[in-house]
């Protein structure tokens, strides 16, 4: 019989699932896999042989797939393992395991749904394939709300956690410009190298709102006597500014804002907090007026509630589209996504070598930031307005949205 094996990783979205679910659909309607497998946490529950028997939960459960659409963050789970360098002693009686874990199983095809750190893993297990004549298919199905892979036109997750985040800025405007006094809101987003979940901020602008009336992002130096001074002249002109930051931001030195940067995680990356509590201590120093920050932290990651009915449907089909990939025999390919010119809002969904987008970073273009370093241009809102259409029908219970049981992760 031939199976595969699912595993999800790294940060959760509100789409995550709904590509296992693409996947699981299509296997559904094509009948190529006997059995699928769900990992939980990622590759530890390859190590540890912790799996899920997905196909006979969904015989048992017909409206699986479609709750799982609708669940935010990761039903089988997620974990932040780095793989070692299969080159290696360590690597390679590491991947040895995975390998023997997948002749055990009847494994043809792994999928791992992640972001960058997850195709770190696909790329080095695809290597180890390729070097020992294994026959085993290794495919990422990609997931990052930070939208900064490459060779893809965005990410699944990315286009709700934007939705999410305009939302949440044209909310904090209605809650400021209530009251008569000065004052300076700074909402910190996530992204460490990428600034687009900040830039989606200016999706909160109306016709009667400017706010955020500042964006900053880590794409470019940030100079912190010149955002002092820019509040200040707006501040001269209205009374509430609202100012969105990167938590990545650095000055021209390279020195982040906010961070300690010997806190780093498993994959060298620096973990970064309180770039808008610093920033509001300045302003508050310098300004003299009322100051608050707000982190939007772990919210933007999995708000189910504010999801993009176009962000869940591509997502699904990538998923859809990863077993398509397995069944042309492709591996060491990660699903992509592209715009197609023309009149409309149209995508197509292809794959790319793993090589040419593991541990890469796609930045957003400096020509879609303005001159000044504190807002984006119009092609910013152009690129980003068709990724957080339409809204999904969630499943709802005593006024709540009603999400499949989780429990199988609590250990």
């Amino acid at each position: 019989m031939r199976n595969c094996i699912i595993a999800q990783s790294g940060g959760p979205t509100v789409a995550i699932n709904a590509s296992l679910a693409g996947l699981l659909d299509a296997n559904a309607n094509r009948s190529y896999f006997g059995r699928c497998y769900g990992a939980l946490n990622g590759i530890t529950g390859i190590l540890d042989d912790r799996l899920l028997d997905l196909s006979r939960i969904m015989s048992k459960t017909p409206d699986f797939t479609d709750r799982l659409i609708h669940t935010p963050a990761m039903y089988l789970g997620s974990c932040r393992y780095k793989l070692p360098d299969p080159d290696s002693e360590e690597g390679e009686r590491i991947c040895e395991r995975i390998f023997l874990l997948f002749q055990k199983y009847d494994i043809d095809s792994f999928f791992y749904i992640g972001g960058n750190d997850s195709m770190d893993t696909v790329l080095k297990l695809s290597r180890f394939a390729e070097k020992n004549r294994s026959s085993v298919k290794i495919l990422g199905i990609p997931k990052t709300i930070d939208n900064d892979l490459a060779h893809t036109d965005h990410t699944p997750g990315f286009g709700s956690a934007a939705k999410y985040i305009a939302t949440s800025l044209r909310e904090i405007a209605c809650d400021a410009y209530i009251y008569a006094v000065k004052s300076v809101t700074i909402v910190e987003i996530m992204g460490r190298d990428a600034g687009w979940l900040t830039a989606a901020s200016v999706l909160a602008r109306t016709d009667s709102s400017p706010a955020p009336q500042l964006i900053y992002l880590p794409e470019v130096p940030f100079d912190l006597a010149a955002c002092v001074r820019d509040t200040k002249s707006l501040l001269e002109r209205e009374n509430n500014i609202i100012i969105a930051v990167s938590e990545g931001i650095r000055d021209a030195r390279g020195n982040y804002l906010s961070a300690n940067q010997a806190v780093r995680d498993k994959f060298g990356h620096a973990q970064l907090s309180g770039t808008g509590k610093a920033l509001e201590t300045v302003m508050r120093d310098q300004l003299h007026v009322k100051t608050r920050s707000i982190e939007l932290n772990v919210l933007q990651r999995a708000a189910a509630h504010c999801a993009s009915a176009t962000d869940l449907t591509e997502s699904h089909d990538q998923g859809a589209y990863a077993l398509t990939a397995s069944m042309e025999g492709k591996s060491g390919q990660m699903m992509t996504i592209h715009r197609i010119e023309g009149a409309g809002y149209q995508t197509r969904i292809a794959s790319s070598p793993i090589d040419q987008i593991a541990n890469e970073v796609r930045s957003v273009p400096l020509a879609w930031i303005n001159d000044a370093g504190n807002d984006v241009r119009q092609e910013m809102i152009d690129y980003l307005a068709p990724l957080i259409s339409g809204q999904p029908s969630l499943f709802y219970k005593n006024g709540l949205p009603d999400y499949l049981d989780l429990s199988h992760l609590r250990g």
